[in-house]
């Protein structure tokens, strides 16, 4: 399981410093909105690779007025075992801010990749709710965090491939571009978009092969890739993929350099979700059968990183309770005690949680620090 049993913050946000242990697996934090709820979450969050449940620069992370942060957790073992914990730690750098550090069992690291062979945690956060409203990218983001947290190298292959996307775009707009360095350039896309892509794939597959997921009380997900990549990687070795998006790419150029952006590229991936049992799309669903679409999700990806790490994930909900109805309440209380891990939930009104009163902590933020709650 992923529960952690200490957690200190430093000018974090709104904490100046925080010294907090978890009495029990499952915490409900409750209080006003801004008092710190979901700060606390994010400071969870960045633990694992990526940006966090908020996604937010390292500008917007100090508390007013402070230039450093830092999180601190320390991390049960294997089954709970005191003796085999881990501390892990992140924040920023104090001679760049602008950087972060990562520190396990006091030890830098260079990068953030190995805090994940320590610890893992999947999210749902309010914002996810307009995915079936926005565009395409907030889906795809939605879609790589998922495969972040069980291939912590994926990120490196989406960065690769938006510098090559850049450095191929800036040489289309001067037009008289070196064509052997398009070429190079293009070659590189093509590379880590199909891993990328193939990442993706396998998560998607992944996640519909989940058996369980009818059982929760939440509808069952039917996920699917629009992306001309996966539907070539459906029928063709990744190699051959490369090759034939490289050729696009270069047949592309003249298009690409009017519209000022590459039309092809891992960039274009888009996921559809419907209901695994009804093939209801999720865009013409109600909201709160929506919300419950993702908490399905989250609780199915929960599932597949503990079937593949032999490691259940750490829950981290923020106000998961809104839109949905009290039968769709009492499914995710039930799940949550069937999940041996950790889980942070959050909400303004500590009575929708009672049900969870014997088996969880309740804590109230309150300046910058934790009270019990009642």
């Amino acid at each position: 399981m992923a529960w952690i049993t200490r957690l200190a913050l430093t000018d974090f946000r709104n904490y100046r410093h925080l010294s907090w242990q978890p009495e029990r697996q499952v915490t409900v934090v409750t209080g006003p909105n801004g008092s710190g709820k979901t700060n606390l979450l994010e400071a969870v969050s960045l633990l694992v690779p990526g940006r966090g449940l908020r996604g937010a620069r390292m500008d917007e992370l100090p508390r007013h007025g402070e230039t450093l942060w830092g999180v601190v957790a320390q991390v049960a073992g294997m089954d709970g075992d005191d003796a085999l914990s881990v501390q892990l730690a992140t924040g920023a750098d104090p001679l760049r801010p602008e950087r972060r550090v990562f520190h396990i069992d006091g030890q830098a690291q260079r990068n953030r990749d190995a805090l994940s062979e320590h610890f893992a945690a999947v999210w749902l956060t309010p914002q996810m709710d307009r995915l079936f409203q926005e565009g395409a990218g907030g889906r795809r983001r939605f879609l790589d965090r998922l495969v972040l947290a069980l291939e912590p190298g994926h990120g490196r292959e989406l960065a690769a491939h938006e510098r090559a996307m850049v450095q191929r775009n800036r040489l289309l707009a001067q037009r008289t571009a070196d064509t052997d360095w398009l070429t190079a350039l293009e070659r590189t896309m093509a590379r880590h978009a199909v891993a990328a892509v193939a990442a993706r794939s396998d998560m998607v597959a992944r996640l519909n092969a989940d058996e369980l997921a009818t059982q929760d009380g939440f509808p069952a997900a039917l996920l699917e890739l629009d992306c001309v990549i996966a539907a070539r990687l459906d029928v063709s070795p990744a190699l051959a993929v490369e090759d034939w998006l490289a050729e696009q790419m270069a047949q592309a150029r003249a298009l690409d350099r009017q519209r000022g952006g590459s039309r092809f590229g891992a960039h274009r991936t888009d996921l559809r979700m419907a209901d695994r049992l009804t093939g209801r799309s999720a865009h013409l669903s109600s909201t709160g059968q929506q919300k419950a679409l993702l908490v399905g999700i989250v609780l199915s990806h929960a599932r597949t990183l503990t079937a593949c790490r032999g490691r259940a994930p750490m829950l981290l909900l923020d106000e998961p309770l809104v839109h949905l109805d009290d039968m769709r309440r009492s499914a995710l209380f039930r799940a949550i005690e069937r999940m041996d891990t950790g889980v942070m939930l959050t909400g303004t009104d500590p009575e929708q949680f009672a049900p969870l009163r014997e088996t969880a902590e309740f804590v109230t933020p309150g300046e910058g620090n934790l009270a019990h709650g009642a």
